[in-house]
Order: C-alpha cells, then sequence, then structure tokens
C-alpha cells in the first residue's frame, strides 16, 4: 500500500494489481512446494529449510545484489549536489523520506529505484543520463522512480521474481541433478519425480507472466504520478522521447550488460517491437507512455 504520507496520488489499480499478484504467486509457492515434498517424501525438511533460507535471503539481500550488479555507488551531496538537490525537492514535494542517492557509471541513459522498505530504499542515475538530460528532465525521471518507492512495488516485483527464480533452479536440478535416477519407470513416485522439470517449467512460465504484467501497469502509474506531483507532464516526455532515441546510440554490448536489469529501469535497455515480444516485455511500449502523459498535460491545463 503507498505510505499515507506521501502526496504521490494513490493508484488503487496498481495497489489492486500488487495484491492479486502476490495472492497467486502465494499460491503458486504453495502447490510447487507441496509437489516437490510429495515427490521428495524422505528429503522434506531440506526442502523446507532450502526453499525458507533462499526465500529470506531473496527477501533480504536481493536489491542489495540489484544495486551491485547495477553498479550502483552511493554519493554524498558534496559529491553530487545537482542530483542531491532534484531529489531534496521531490522529497520535499511529495512529503516522504529521503532514500540513498546513488551514481552508476555508465553511458547507458537511465535510472532505478530499489528497496523493500525507507531504510534500505535508493534510488541511482547512471553517467549517461546526468550528462544528458536538462534539470526538469531529470527531475521528471527521478519523480518516476521515487514513485515506485512511495508505492512499494519495488518490494511487491523482489518478492514475486522469488518463485521463478527457485523454479528456474529446481527445473535444472531435476534435468541435471538426475533426481529420477534408478526410479522404475511404473513407480508412481518415479513419475512424480520425472514430472518435476515440467512443473518447475509451468510454475516459471506463469510467475514470469504475472511478474510481467505487474511491471508494465507498475510503470505507467509510476508515470501518471510523477506527471502529477511535479506539475511537468511534458518535461517526462521529453525524458522518455531523448533517452529512447539515445538508447539506439548505446554499443549493443553495453545494452546486454543491462538487458537483465530491465525490470528496475526507467527505460528498457531493448524496446520489443513485435507484438509478441511485447506481450513478454518489461515496459509498455514509449507511444503508450507518451500518449499518457499527453492526456495528462490536456487535463491538467484546463
Amino acid at each position: 500500500m503507498p505510505r499515507a504520507r506521501s502526496r504521490y496520488a494513490p493508484d488503487r489499480g496498481l495497489t489492486g494489481r500488487m495484491v492479486t499478484t502476490m495472492f497467486l504467486i502465494g499460491l503458486l509457492y504453495v502447490v510447487f512446494v507441496g509437489v516437490l515434498l510429495a515427490a521428495l517424501r524422505g528429503s522434506w525438511p531440506i526442502i523446507l529449510i532450502i526453499t525458507g533460507g533462499m526465500f529470506v535471503a531473496q527477501f533480504w539481500f536481493s536489491d542489495k545484489i540489484a544495486a551491485y550488479g547495477m553498479g550502483a555507488r552511493e554519493v554524498t551531496p558534496e559529491q553530487a549536489p545537482e542530483l542531491h538537490g532534484t531529489i531534496d525537492r521531490i522529497c520535499a514535494l511529495a512529503d516522504m523520506p529521503k532514500p540513498r542517492v546513488a551514481i552508476a557509471e555508465s553511458d547507458v541513459p537511465n535510472a532505478f529505484a530499489t528497496g523493500r522498505s525507507e531504510k534500505t530504499a535508493l534510488v541511482c542515475a547512471t553517467t549517461g543520463l546526468l550528462r544528458r538530460l536538462e534539470p526538469e528532465e531529470l527531475e521528471g525521471v527521478l519523480a518516476h522512480e521515487m514513485s515506485h518507492l512511495a508505492h512499494r512495488d519495488v518490494a511487491v516485483m523482489t518478492i514475486a521474481s522469488f518463485l521463478g527464480v527457485l523454479a528456474g533452479i529446481i527445473t535444472r536440478i531435476a534435468l541435471w541433478g538426475g533426481f529420477a535416477r534408478s526410479r522404475p519407470g511404473n513407480d508412481p513416485a518415479g513419475i512424480l519425480l520425472l514430472l518435476i522439470p515440467l512443473i518447475s517449467a509451468v510454475v516459471y512460465a506463469i510467475s514470469f507472466l504475472l511478474t510481467r504484467l505487474l511491471s508494465r501497469y507498475r510503470e505507467l502509474s509510476a508515470d501518471r504520478a510523477a506527471a502529477l506531483l511535479t506539475g511537468r507532464p511534458s518535461a517526462l516526455a521529453s525524458a522518455l522521447t531523448k533517452v529512447s532515441g539515445q538508447m539506439a546510440r548505446i554499443p549493443t554490448e553495453d545494452l546486454r550488460k543491462a538487458e537483465p536489469y530491465n525490470a528496475f529501469y526507467f527505460l528498457p535497455a531493448f524496446s520489443a517491437k513485435e507484438s509478441l515480444g511485447r506481450m513478454f516485455s518489461t515496459h509498455p511500449t514509449l507511444e503508450q507512455r507518451l500518449d499518457q502523459l499527453s492526456r495528462i498535460s490536456t487535463d491538467l491545463s484546463r
């Protein structure tokens, strides 16, 4: 749920989608662990310890791992006065606590937010973004990222992605670790063990689709919240257009390095062009985002 003291516009649609996603992911998790326990009855303590341990690790450390993987380096107001000044203005507008501020040494123009709580919240901008955007454009982008913290959808995405990661690991173990070795083909337990890779793959696919659907909506929600908070949807639209255009000039090798973290970024390293690709995309299309901002600008001018 959004923080009560934040002035970011609440989004019931986002809240409803987060609750639904968490419920369905939790249901999948229960079914998935139940199948493992039924298949490996003699190993249930190990299964519970491993899955429980991975869940705790994912919840507590995934944001730190993501920030480290994207090269975020925390900076002081003395080291980055303009960036800190922009964050300070947004915090004053939104009436919310200031997150930690970081910079990533990358020419890929982008920004992201991580953190499961106020204490762990972090907003990061790349050097490529800081170099290319005007102050009002940068404010729009950072207001977008801070809305993810205000609505807490970053934490939900972190938790929601856990089951897909776990299912992928179990699939590899089942295929290469020999779960079903020495099991007769007509043994029900052996058949169940043989089904683990298939069940894991189905769970991974469902988890993947659920997180993608939530991810696309939350980006539109963040654009809307940032535009309403700053009162300058045109600045955010300008930033989107500029960053999207500049992304095409970045070497493919650099974009490939950034691609695994697309779900966290303000704009994906690669944009899906085909309809099938858009279905699996972490972000809505640029046209969708610009159309929404144009409608907001029209409404604000009335």
